[in-house]
């Protein structure tokens, strides 16, 4: 499996995000590319310490039991569930939405295990730096995917 701490891998990831156009069509699921962009934000958002999420009881002990079946099947399914706090709906803009999200992505490879300021997901629980790597490469991919990248 790729890694997103791998530089060259990294660099894979951000050249498919500049093949992206703000007429880019989603191959399933309701969001425009730029949505896409924003979107993916989030879950590195709550790995990098910014995001604060608080789930119920419910849905953590679901996504403990499930987490390495999840992680361990190396691909997201379409139309996956989301957190709702990922959720998209308004105008984004897309340029800048890219920057961002190149950023955040950039940091994985510069700062390895240092970039990750949070060892516990709101779904999955516990998360070791190889979890965070799968999660994030993982989402990244299932998204690029669903673009056509």
């Amino acid at each position: 499996m790729k890694s997103i701490y791998n530089k060259t891998h990294n660099l894979e990831l951000i050249d498919r995000i500049n093949k992206l156009k703000p007429e880019s069509q989603a191959q399933w699921g309701k969001m425009n590319a730029a949505q896409m962009l924003s979107h993916c934000q989030g879950p590195i958002d709550v790995a990098f310490g910014d995001l604060k999420l608080k789930p119920n009881f419910l849905i953590a002990l679901l996504g403990k039991l499930f987490k390495n079946k999840i992680l361990g099947a190396g691909e997201f399914k379409k139309s996956s569930p989301t957190a709702p706090q990922f959720i998209r709906k308004e105008t984004i803009d897309f340029e800048q939405s890219k920057k961002e999200l190149i950023f955040k992505i950039t940091q994985f490879s510069e700062l390895g295990e240092k970039a990750i300021k949070s060892n516990k997901h709101p779904f999955f629980g516990e998360m070791s730096f190889e979890d965070w790597d799968r999660l994030q490469y993982m989402h990244l991919d299932h998204h690029l995917k669903q673009f056509g990248q």
